[in-house]
C-alpha cells in the first residue's frame, strides 16, 4: 500500500494512493492514522486536487553517513568501522513539491539521494529477526548538505540540518523489499546519481538494530540509509528529483532563501 499525507480545503489527512497512471491517481481517505489499525473510508479524491505533505512528521530523523563505499571514496573518506549517525531536525523536513531554500551561509549545497525507512511502532533494542515488524514502510529522501560547512565544522548539525534540508516523499510504500532497489537522482533532468540499495555497506536490518541499541524509535521516526556515489552541487533554480524503484519520485526546486 502507498500511504500519502496531504492537505485539502485546510484539512490534513492520510490516504491510500490508488491507480497507476500519474494523471489518474486517487486517494482513498484513511480513517485514523497509519500507525495503528485503520480503515479506508471509501471517500476518494483525485491526487491532482490535493497538496502532498511530507508523508510523516518525524520526532527525529536519524541519518547514516558513508554507507556506500563509492560515495565515501568520492569524498576522500574510508568506510567507517561502525555506522556514522547524525540527526536532522524535524524542522528540516519538507515534502515533494516543496522548495529547498538555499542557505545563506553556504556556497556549495549538494544533493544526496537516499532510501528512507519509516518506523511504524515504538521500539528499542530491536533484534534482527523483528526489524520488519517495526517498519511501516519506505519513502524517498534527499539528504541535502551544505558541503563547505560540513567540511569546516566538526559537527554536521548546520550542514545537514538547515530548514528544508530533508525532503521526504512522495508517499510511503508499505509492501517493499528494500534489499536491491534502483536509486537515482536527476538535476534538471540530467542523471547525477545511479546506484542500488544492495550496494549499502550495512543493510536496513543492520541500521535499525544499531540505532535502536542506543535510542527508542517512535512511530513516524525516519532513518536515512546513506547515498550512492555521484553527489554534486545544486544551484538556485535547479529542480532535483530522487526516484527509487517501487516507491516513486520526490521532486523539489531550489530557491533563494528569503
Amino acid at each position: 500500500m502507498r500511504i500519502a499525507r496531504f492537505s485539502i480545503d485546510g484539512n490534513v489527512a492520510f490516504g491510500a494512493v490508488e491507480g497507476s497512471a500519474p494523471d489518474e491517481l486517487v486517494l482513498d481517505i484513511i480513517k485514523g492514522i497509519p500507525f495503528a489499525d485503520f480503515e479506508l473510508s471509501g471517500t476518494k479524491v483525485p491526487l491532482s486536487k490535493v497538496r502532498l505533505l511530507p508523508p510523516v512528521l518525524p520526532n527525529k530523523v536519524v541519518a547514516v553517513g558513508r554507507n556506500y563505499a563509492e560515495h565515501a571514496a568520492e569524498l576522500g573518506n574510508e568506510v567507517p568501522d561502525a555506522p556514522i549517525t547524525f540527526f536532522k531536525p524535524s524542522t528540516s523536513v519538507v515534502g515533494s513539491g516543496d522548495p529547498i531554500a538555499y542557505p545563506s551561509f553556504s556556497q556549495d549545497v549538494h544533493h544526496e539521494a537516499e532510501l528512507a525507512v519509516v518506523i511504524g511502532r515504538m521500539c528499542r533494542e530491536v533484534p534482527r529477526e523483528r526489524v520488519k515488524d517495526v517498519i511501516l514502510g519506505y519513502t524517498c529522501a534527499n539528504d541535502v548538505t551544505a558541503r563547505d560547512v560540513q567540511q569546516r565544522e566538526k559537527q554536521w548539525a548546520r550542514a545537514k540540518g538547515f530548514d528544508s534540508a530533508c525532503p521526504l516523499g512522495p508517499w510511503i510504500e508499505t509492501d517493499l523489499d528494500p534489499s536491491d532497489l534502483t536509486i537515482q537522482c536527476t538535476v534538471n533532468g540530467e542523471q547525477r546519481q545511479l546506484g542500488r540499495t544492495s550496494q549499502m555497506v550495512r543493510s536496513v536490518e543492520d541500521l535499525v538494530v544499531h540505532i535502536s541499541e542506543a535510542m527508542t524509535l517512535l512511530p513516524g521516526d525516519v532513518i536515512l540509509t546513506g547515498t550512492p556515489a555521484g553527489v554534486g552541487p545544486l544551484n538556485v533554480g535547479d529542480e532535483v528529483a530522487v526516484t527509487i524503484e517501487g516507491i516513486g519520485t520526490l521532486t523539489n526546486k531550489v530557491i533563494k532563501r528569503g
